[in-house]
């Protein structure tokens, strides 16, 4: 019996996928400033990662100015953002590539500096981040996060409508879907999760209300775009940004069954074990599975990313608990990532200085293997 390996194809909504080595989500910071518009640099980035029938993720994007959490970020709400993106979408297009985005809201993972006006980030409940964990600045000072103001009942409906809206520009960019990052700490998960979700109206308390929010962002961007092309990313057991529920299996069941329905293109996942390796090299032991745990509940495409080298990978997809494996780190650092894993050639190492903001080094600098072999 042949099973399915990376290199098997994958039908992903309408998308008939060559392979399935996918480029993670990945937060760069090295959008155009002050308008937040990705620029040509960002389209070489993504350009060099795309493949013939290749999926890639692009970086979370904050869907409104409240949303943002670090400088540099590209936003996807204003006319300018959204022609950026489309000379991103248009270099990926002409490589045969296929591109979602990411659409993004950190809630409480930010601060006043970053936020309109100065004001307080907003989230389901006034929880602040604890203490030992860090953020900048918008200029650079390193500090601890501040209590977040809670939301009022009356402003939810307004952040799912900029989900919505973000949705419709990314439509307007030109993008082939989009994915709803509803994982690692940020607004979606704050809802989620039992210790951030202090509400008692609708929204907070039950399992059932604390998955309203996601449930309703996830229609709304459906409206736009049919299920088919929406994605939604979760980080069941992750500790990232200060999250992580007591007992995650209820919850993240419940909101998966409820998923599950609606006909998703994918549902995403960032296994335990590699949960906030954006900030430092983790590897968290003794962890559970995401993708085995849940597999059983999910009927569609299941993606999981965390730490994967391309065996594991492999072995992941053979066992029937991942559709395709999304890889970013190593795909930072190997832009031919696919073709790398596809012949075994060497994987360059990555320079973790150089994840966040700067320019080309560490960015388009990473040379391909044929290049390498010339040096």
């Amino acid at each position: 019996m042949n099973f399915p390996s990376l290199f098997s194809p994958l039908q992903i909504g309408p998308y008939h996928l060559k392979h399935r080595v996918m480029l993670a989500p990945l937060t760069r910071m090295r959008a155009a400033r002050p308008s937040l518009a990705p620029r040509p640099l960002n389209a070489e980035y993504y350009a060099q990662r795309a493949t013939p029938g290749g999926l890639l993720i692009a970086e979370a994007s904050p869907v409104m100015a409240s949303g943002f959490g670090n400088p540099g970020v590209p936003g996807i709400y204003s006319e300018q953002q959204i022609a950026g993106w489309r000379e991103v979408v248009d270099a990926v297009h002409a490589k045969g590539g296929i591109i979602f985005l990411q659409l993004w809201h950190v809630g409480r993972v930010s601060h006043s500096s970053l936020q309109p006006g100065g004001v307080l980030p907003v989230a389901p409940s006034a929880v602040a981040i604890p203490a030992e964990l860090k953020t900048s600045t918008a200029d650079g000072q390193v500090v601890s996060y501040e209590t977040p103001r809670a939301l009022e009942t009356s402003e939810i409906p307004g952040i799912v409508e900029a989900y919505r809206q973000g949705a419709a520009n990314a439509l307007k960019a030109g993008f082939d879907g989009v994915e709803i990052h509803g994982a690692n700490g940020y607004l979606i998960e704050q809802f989620l999760q039992s210790h951030t979700n202090l509400r008692t109206d609708q929204y907070g308390g039950s399992i059932e209300n604390r998955t309203r929010f996601l449930m309703e962002v996830t229609k709304a961007v459906i409206e736009v775009w049919g299920a088919d092309r929406v994605g939604v990313r979760l980080s069941p057991y992750g500790v990232a940004n200060g999250s992580g529920e007591a007992d995650p299996m209820p919850l993240y069941s419940h909101a998966i069954t409820s998923l599950d329905p609606l006909g998703l293109a994918y549902l995403h996942f960032i296994e335990p074990r590699s949960s906030g390796t954006g900030r430092a090299e983790v590897n968290h032991q003794n962890v559970p599975s995401a993708m085995v745990l849940f597999r059983p509940l999910w009927r569609g495409t299941l993606i999981t990313a965390g730490g994967f080298s391309g065996e594991a990978a492999n072995a992941a997809i053979a066992e029937g608990h991942a559709d395709a494996i999304a890889f970013g780190r190593i795909f930072i650092s190997n832009p031919d990532l696919p073709r790398r894993l596809a012949h075994g050639f060497p994987l360059t190492p990555y320079n973790r200085a150089t994840f966040y903001g700067g320019d080309a080094a560490g960015y388009t600098d990473y040379p391909e293997h044929s290049e390498l072999e010339k040096v």
